[in-house]
């Protein structure tokens, strides 16, 4: 039987680069010369820290930009609320996304049966397996899916027929 899986895996090699540019840019730009700006990674957490909001701003561009040249998808950033940090500085953590938690799973396993298209789909952990008789089916869904607006960026692997 054919079948597939749905996952959302970001590429944290890419991501570390992606950050790398971004260091190496605040230290070549001009407005931000003399700046407390800077960008670090710890395990799935990305601080962003900016000496104002409007620098925060441009911190946030430069992380779409930078992630979008290394296909990363920008989707895979999660935004957390702006805290205030020492001295008049801001801070902000952003989380990057990786797999599919459960209240995505159920959404995505609701539309696809929604849809009468004949395949079985089970939650395994923080990823989806697709099965079905036809490979047709099988890329139905994935047609399916990818018209859906979901904000995290999805794959879709280990096709076998």
């Amino acid at each position: 039987m054919p079948t597939f899986d749905i996952v959302s895996k970001t590429n944290m090699a890419e991501v570390d680069n992606a950050l790398a540019g971004i260091t190496r840019e605040i230290a070549q730009r001009f407005d931000f010369k003399g700046s407390k700006c800077s960008v670090e990674r710890n395990e799935e957490t990305i601080t962003v820290l900016a000496d104002d909001d409007m620098k925060l701003k441009q911190m946030h561009e430069l992380l779409k930009v930078y992630f979008t040249r290394r296909n990363v998808d920008p989707k895979a950033l999660d935004f957390k609320p702006v805290e205030k940090a020492a001295g008049n500085t801001v801070r902000q953590v952003v989380m990057v996304k990786q797999g599919i938690d459960k209240d995505l799973a159920k959404i995505l396993v609701k539309e696809i049966k929604d849809s009468k298209i004949k395949v079985q789909v089970t939650i395994q952990g923080d990823e989806l397996r697709v099965t079905g008789k036809k490979r047709d089916d099988l890329q139905e869904v994935i047609a399916l899916v990818k018209k859906l607006s979901v904000e995290q960026p999805l794959q879709y692997v280990n096709f076998r027929d």
